[in-house]
């Protein structure tokens, strides 16, 4: 298909049938940075109100940087992957004092922050900045492997970085790329998910009675709650998981410990910070 032919389709599309989410409407460098943040691995629903208290709270960097951790965790939690939070925090800290408070503009600057990678850094870059950044995630993938790729399986990131620069739209690469995820969004609800014929394919692992699910209760159950033992923190997640069995309780209590996300003090337990 041609380049041209290819736009239309899709920015026809997003003028009829495009989605509308607050981070959209005005836009805020930090509200898109949060919103990039939240929306790794987690469903565009389950955001917006997340998305809404957070940017009441924490308008700038610089009030996230200056909340405790473990206020952070408790506002986050329900979203999963609590490293999400942390970094997002650190990034906060690391805005505030090396940027002035302004989010950089360029994926090559966001790319040092926290929790930043290249999905990321190009996402941020584009939609609060208007960069014209070349980048990927599952909803641009899935509508060039149904437009380009129909006959072919394992399909691989590296062959579709050409056809992404070939396509962009380098005048509004913002509204090009909402137009790219909302078809790609729209298609897995009227297809078989084209994402499927890509190399990178992966069937996202189920979150209940799973390993996430007990170091999010850990976390949970640590936030705002001062130090507790291992034994108390025990006995708590498992009266949320009754299921839960204890060597898993304290494998993921090291992974936690491990990845600087929890630290003990004279026996106790708390977020670190």
């Amino acid at each position: 298909m041609e380049a041209r032919a290819f736009r239309k389709i899709i920015l026809d599309n997003y003028r009829e049938r495009g989605r509308d989410f607050p981070w959209r409407k005005e836009i805020s460098p930090w509200g898109v940075l949060v919103s990039e943040f939240m929306l790794q691995q987690t469903q565009t629903g389950r955001v917006v109100s997340y998305w809404e208290r957070w940017m009441k709270r924490w308008p700038g960097p610089g009030d996230l940087a200056a909340a405790p951790l473990d206020l952070v965790l408790r506002e986050w939690s329900g979203l999963g992957y609590n490293r999400r939070a942390k970094k997002l925090w650190e990034c906060a800290g690391v805005i505030e004092a090396r940027h002035g408070g302004e989010v950089p503009r360029t994926p090559e600057l966001l790319i040092t922050l926290p929790g930043i990678g290249p999905y990321t850094s190009g996402a941020v870059a584009c939609f609060a900045w208007n960069y014209p950044a070349v980048f990927i995630e599952t909803n641009i993938r899935s509508t060039l492997l149904h437009f380009f790729f129909q006959d072919r399986e394992g399909v691989k990131d590296d062959e579709l970085f050409p056809l992404l620069r070939q396509v962009l739209d380098a005048e509004n690469p913002r509204i090009w790329y909402w137009a790219l995820m909302d078809y790609g969004a729209e298609l897995k609800k009227l297809t078989a998910n084209p994402g499927r014929k890509s190399a990178h394919y992966t069937r996202q692992s189920r979150f209940e009675g799973s390993f996430r699910q007990i170091r999010g209760q850990i976390v949970k159950n640590l936030a705002g709650q001062g130090g507790r033992s291992p034994e108390a923190l025990r006995a708590a997640v498992a009266a949320e998981l009754p299921e839960m069995k204890e060597g898993d309780f304290y494998r993921a209590l090291a992974v936690l410990e491990k990845e600087m996300m929890v630290a003990e003090d004279g026996g106790l337990y708390r977020i670190k910070s």
